[in-house]
């Protein structure tokens, strides 16, 4: 386990806590989803995540590479090409993120969700 994810001493953890320290955050699930389909460039990424700085989105990537959920091929060509992939490992999310987007689509993008008044309990 990278040192980053090491458990601090006296907390008992969980696998729920481990799982989402690799993917938790506000872009990395989103990078994995559209890894989903494919190969993509680096710019092709940040085109579709335009809420994302290119600092984060870099910075993203680079810990999926490091804890083995993605995988990055630079090409030796001038300009550089650079491509991102999903690892085995990364594959086995799958369908975590899909279950994820489903949830999404059922409880957070529901039109009865967006019409109920911002004061009414849940």
């Amino acid at each position: 386990m990278p040192p980053r994810f090491r458990e601090p001493p006296g907390l008992p953890g969980c696998p729920v806590e481990a799982a989402l320290s690799f993917i938790g955050g506000k872009w990395k699930g989103i990078v994995l989803y559209h890894l989903l389909g494919g190969t993509l460039r680096f710019n092709e990424i940040r085109r579709r995540m335009p809420g994302v700085t290119q600092r984060m989105l870099t910075t993203q990537l680079r810990e999926l590479e490091s804890d083995s959920l993605i995988v990055r091929v630079v090409y030796p060509e001038v300009p550089p090409r650079v491509e991102y992939s999903l690892s085995a490992k990364g594959r086995t999310l799958g369908p975590v993120i899909m279950a994820l987007k489903a949830w999404g689509e059922e409880h957070v993008c529901s039109p009865a969700i967006s019409a109920r008044p911002a004061n009414t309990a849940a």
